[in-house]
């Protein structure tokens, strides 16, 4: 189907062509110095000592938490309203997701006191996400880690470049820091990811086995600083490749200008449903807003059959929209029981089409159709 207005646009650059392409000249496409050099200014952003690129924000999330110690039998605490890609990587681990409720409908991130209720023997850690670009409670995570000697490693996949509360960049302060860089976020190589620490232990666990745990990898060889290398562990194939690290590059450089734009978006959408009946937008902190990185829009309607409703119609007029299921509600989690505020928001929950090369024509667009469809 063509969009009018499609969840995301993805505009690539003639720079971003040139890069790739300058890459493919070189003749050297698997992780070297454009990786290396990715990995050098993204860590700076962020505010940390060591940043590792791998194949995709989930990769990211196994290998840190295989870093961060997690094994079988070991419990982590997941919010039930996230993507997948972080309880799956809990159980590839070996380890058990323990999935915790929503804080509510103005703030759908996980409820640290739910979390802090889930705590047992056996739990080793804490994977908070940063929900639609919006930092979590990162202080009372931190303050339950601390209090029970759990690890954090954040799910910052729809965040890049978000602050918390403190004005820190998210990904900065806690075990580790997980980011996605797949084609719908605000950056996006295709398929992606990095890994951010201040811990030099696990810096080097995750640089070893994103590269089947080996002890020196192939750009190391072709440029004669080692002859063979040793296995250290079971580890992955999880690199990243020099076009994907080329490209992230390229649009690295333009990742705060886009943010801005997403801003400027978003603020455009909370000023125009301000009042609009029948539809709540969720983090009215301003604050708050302003600290996010808006990876889409989100708004809660009144119930199930009327958020299913509003979506069919707006697809009729050719906007895309989506929404995100809380993990309890797919068959493989269903054992988990319910989180029944994680789910009546999943039940309300719309994304509308959030983009850098979106403006005034596309939010004009799909607040017209909404207020139609709800008059």
């Amino acid at each position: 189907m063509s969009w009018t207005v499609p969840l995301t646009d993805v505009v690539v650059a003639e720079e971003d062509v040139e890069a790739v392409l300058a890459c493919y000249r070189d003749g050297w496409l698997t992780m070297g110095p454009r990786t290396q050099e990715l990995e050098r200014r993204f860590a700076e952003l962020v505010g940390v000592q060591h940043a590792v690129a791998v194949s995709s924000g989930t990769a990211a999330l196994h290998l840190a938490l295989l870093a961060a110690g997690i094994g079988p039998g070991d419990e982590v605490l997941v919010p039930a309203l996230t993507f997948v890609a972080g309880a799956a990587a809990v159980r590839a681990c070996g380890g058990v997701p323990v999935l915790v409720d929503s804080v509510g409908p103005h703030d759908p991130n996980l409820d640290p006191q739910d979390a802090a209720a889930r705590v047992t023997a056996r739990t080793r850690a804490i994977l908070p996400t940063h929900f639609m670009g919006y930092a979590c409670d990162l202080a009372a995570v931190r303050a339950l880690a601390d209090e029970h000697g759990l690890r954090v490693v954040e799910d910052c996949a729809q965040a890049v470049l978000a602050r918390d509360a403190d004005g820190a960049r998210v990904g900065s302060r806690s075990d580790a820091g997980c980011f996605s860089f797949f084609s719908k976020k605000q950056l996006c190589v295709g398929e992606g990811g990095m890994v951010t620490t201040d811990d030099e232990t696990l810096a080097a666990k995750v640089r070893s086995l994103r590269s089947h745990a080996m002890t020196s990898v192939t750009w190391d060889r072709h440029r004669g600083h080692a002859e063979s290398y040793d296995i250290l562990d079971v580890g992955f194939n999880y690199r990243l490749d020099e076009p994907r690290a080329a490209l992230g590059l390229s649009r690295l450089g333009r990742l705060e200008a886009d943010l801005d734009r997403r801003r400027a978006m978003t603020q455009a959408y909370r000023q125009a449903l301000a009042g609009l009946d029948g539809v709540l937008v969720p983090w009215d902190d301003d604050a708050l807003v302003e600290r996010a990185t808006h990876f889409c829009f989100a708004v809660l309607l009144e119930d199930l059959a009327t958020r299913d409703r509003v979506r069919e119609e707006l697809a009729a007029r050719g906007i895309q929209t989506t929404w995100y299921p809380a993990l309890t509600m797919f068959s493989g989690y269903a054992d988990a029981g319910s989180r029944p505020r994680a789910e009546a928001i999943a039940a309300r929950h719309t994304a509308l089409p959030l983009s850098s090369s979106f403006g005034a024509r596309e939010v004009d667009l799909v607040i017209g159709a909404l207020r139609e469809i709800l008059a």
